[in-house]
């Protein structure tokens, strides 16, 4: 058995969406900060993202994580986002995914009723509570960085669907807010390719017409998620599907997509802090939010989010690269 490469990982899942842990083969990517490590990693190390990602040893909706030394004295481990679109700033499901391998592998100190592990993601400080009893991680409540409206209300002109109501808000990534009945679906998973059609539709208008860009975390510059808001969802219970460029949908009710909504919320005078919101997937999973406290962004007013969440191991893995493989960083179908 020859291999060029081995990588290990602990993969699970996070009410439905995959977060497939690297804990060994990588090394210590360059860079002063967490965002510095991201960057470097996309422009040199992206072979990495596509090998364990990809199809054959991932599928077109694969998503992980990647365990680094954190940059920073206040926290535990810092971690580097990846999934098949990319590399991304924070992952809400992907954070409570860590959080669960590190304390179900006894990779941290485990406490009951309560471990809490600091991460330092490139988004900025991220706080996991997991939820502990016999050892097990029940449930997993995140801090999240701080989370604004971007834009409220807008309209634009989308090819081939005509003008398009939407507001962008950001909780960890950049979200474009659609009602559903403004592009004439139905909330129906039989309806996933219009849907997605629809969503990279929109990211497309939004990116070469007016992209958004964060005023404080560098190449943080456009919309990659749409978050189609089903009928009848409101300030305390909100279905939605979450269409991820290049073409797929979160499984998870997403983490940085459900502290986006509470801030788009919070920006329209529905949302409280100090209360309740449940965020449903497009396959019925559901993540519990709430406003803590209020905050800045590079002068932006802003919301501190925690998202409830649960998630499970599924399987060790060794992910070898056999020289003679002809897919060496897998492929898209």
């Amino acid at each position: 058995m020859r291999s060029s490469r081995m990588l290990t990982a602990v993969d699970s899942h996070t009410e439905g969406m995959p977060t497939r842990v690297v804990t060994g083969g990588v090394g210590v990517i360059p860079g002063a900060t967490m965002n510095e490590k991201r960057l470097y990693f996309m422009e040199h190390m992206d072979d990495i993202r596509l090998f364990l990602m990809n199809e054959p040893r991932g599928h077109a909706a694969m998503s992980g994580s990647i365990l680094q030394p954190s940059t920073r004295d206040d926290a535990d481990f810092g971690v580097i986002y990846i999934e098949v679109s990319g590399c991304l700033p924070m992952c809400g499901h992907g954070t409570i995914g860590t959080a669960t391998v590190l304390v179900e592998t006894g990779m941290v100190p485990v406490v009951e009723p309560e471990t809490v592990i600091r991460l330092d993601t490139p988004a900025g400080l991220v706080i996991a509570r997991v939820a502990v009893s016999d050892g097990h991680a029940d449930s997993v409540t995140i801090e999240n960085v701080p989370s604004y409206v971007e834009r409220l209300d807008k309209v634009i002109a989308v090819p081939g669907y005509g003008e398009i109501p939407y507001s962008i808000a950001f909780g960890g990534n950049f979200y474009a807010m659609v009602d559903l009945d403004d592009v004439k679906l139905p909330f129906d998973r039989s309806k996933q390719n219009e849907i997605i059609a629809a969503g990279l539709a929109i990211m497309d208008a939004i990116n070469e017409q007016d992209a958004p860009k964060h005023p404080e975390i560098e190449g943080l510059d456009h919309c990659h998620h749409v978050e189609f808001i089903a009928p009848g969802s409101d300030a305390a219970y909100s279905r939605h599907a979450m269409a991820i460029y290049p073409g797929w949908f979160d499984r998870s009710p997403c983490g940085t997509g459900t502290s986006a909504r509470m801030a788009e919320l919070w920006g329209r005078g529905e949302l409280p802090l100090h209360t309740d919101f449940v965020n449903e997937s497009f396959i019925g999973s559901k993540f519990t939010g709430r406003l803590i406290a209020e905050a800045e962004v590079g002068g932006i007013p802003a919301v501190i989010p925690t998202i409830t969440g649960r998630a499970w191991v599924t399987g060790i893995g060794q992910y070898m690269l056999d020289p003679a493989d002809p897919f060496p960083t897998g492929f898209q179908f």
